[in-house]
């Protein structure tokens, strides 16, 4: 989803995953000339084209942490990142390192273990002659799913009209919190990336989603069940929403909330018109369910992978795994494709040209 959102402007040297599922995904879209599955620890800097424009690192949220760091070679117990790391470190010796580096983790990645991940992270850059910033991004400014992700960007280019001496305007709390946890040396690194605030958007989760007669709906009983497991609160959201005898499309999670004997399943929904962060199923919530109130009839069903693969910014052409088990794996680990585009046009490719930004203004 990097790639695509990168687009065609770029061609991309090496690729790797660790998931045969996805890396015969990948294949299956993009071909498997330069894929190469497996370990990252497995790979060799030699096995490296380059020196490349753009590394680009999506890793397991949990991966990033001073437990993996500096685990040694073995790296069976390491995480992804420090993988990638010891990669662009042997690159570095060989006067081939990237120009650029973009890493991707979940937005907690910014102020977890009170921000010594993330310090660990900036003293690896900042020891290889990186200087580096971070952005948080939610996918739901370019399309209708809350999805906010970290992307910290790090390079040895000219940030010419790329950056500001202060935080701006889409320097979230958590970006904010991020920069005053590091070390004093370790700030004067540190980049205040410039990003345009994108259109608004003027989609909403309905527009995604397909014909009522092309999808299974759940049973009566079913419904009926999953509305039981509403809290009073959510249950009259829905009555007030749906009163005015409009359409109402509503994504719901199922949580468990409370502790111990007092522990209960709830089903929550949101009526914002946004979707809810997709996951895999085996991850967090799992799946998300819709409920559809029109006309007075209220159906549920669960949500399609093509929905959900619309949600993430993939073009209907994307090929996705056969079953739904199998193409949430894909879609719930993605990034969103016009959030990459964002940085790709803002702030990557004028990086990498040594040109001012394309949209300079707050």
């Amino acid at each position: 989803m990097a790639r695509l959102g990168l687009g065609r402007g770029w061609d991309c040297l090496f690729a790797n995953d660790f998931d045969t599922l996805k890396t015969a995904t990948y294949r299956d879209n993009f071909g498997g000339d330069h894929l190469h599955p497996g370990d990252v620890w497995a790979i060799d800097a030699g096995d490296l084209p380059g020196p490349a424009d753009l590394a680009w690192a999506s890793s397991p949220c949990q991966d990033v942490s001073l437990a993996g760091s500096r685990a040694g070679l073995g790296g069976a117990r390491s995480s992804a990142f420090w993988g990638f790391w010891r990669l662009i470190e042997a690159l570095d010796d060989q006067g081939r390192a990237p120009r650029v580096l973009v890493l991707e983790n979940v937005a907690g990645l910014l102020n977890s273990a009170g921000g010594a991940d993330f310090a660990a992270i900036g003293q690896a850059f900042a020891a290889r002659g990186y200087r580096f910033g971070a952005v948080e991004l939610n996918a739901s400014a370019f399309l209708p799913q809350s999805r906010a992700r970290a992307f910290i960007i790090a390079t040895r280019e000219a940030p010419y009209g790329l950056v500001s001496s202060v935080p701006g305007a889409v320097a979230t709390a958590a970006v904010r919190r991020a920069f005053d946890s590091l070390p004093e040396p370790l700030r004067r690194h540190w980049l205040w990336w410039r990003l345009a605030a994108p259109y608004a958007r003027n989609t909403t989760l309905a527009d995604a989603l397909e014909p009522d007669d092309a999808v299974a709906w759940r049973s009566k009983a079913q419904t009926a069940a999953l509305l039981g497991q509403m809290s009073p609160l959510h249950r009259e959201r829905l009555r007030k929403a749906a009163a005015n005898g409009e359409r109402i499309t509503a994504p719901v999670y199922r949580r468990v909330r409370g502790t111990g004997p007092g522990k209960i399943q709830r089903a929550e929904l949101r009526l914002d018109g946004l979707a809810g962060c997709l996951r895999t199923p085996g991850g967090g919530s799992s799946r998300q369910l819709l409920v559809i109130v029109d006309g007075g009839r209220t159906r549920s069903r669960l949500m399609t992978a093509r929905e959900g693969a619309r949600l993430m910014g993939l073009p209907e052409d994307y090929r996705l795994p056969a079953g739904a088990t199998a193409a949430w794996r894909v879609i719930g680990d993605g990034v969103a494709v016009p959030v990459v585009r964002q940085l790709a046009a803002q702030i990557l490719e004028p990086l990498i040209a040594g040109l001012p930004a394309i949209a300079a203004a707050e």
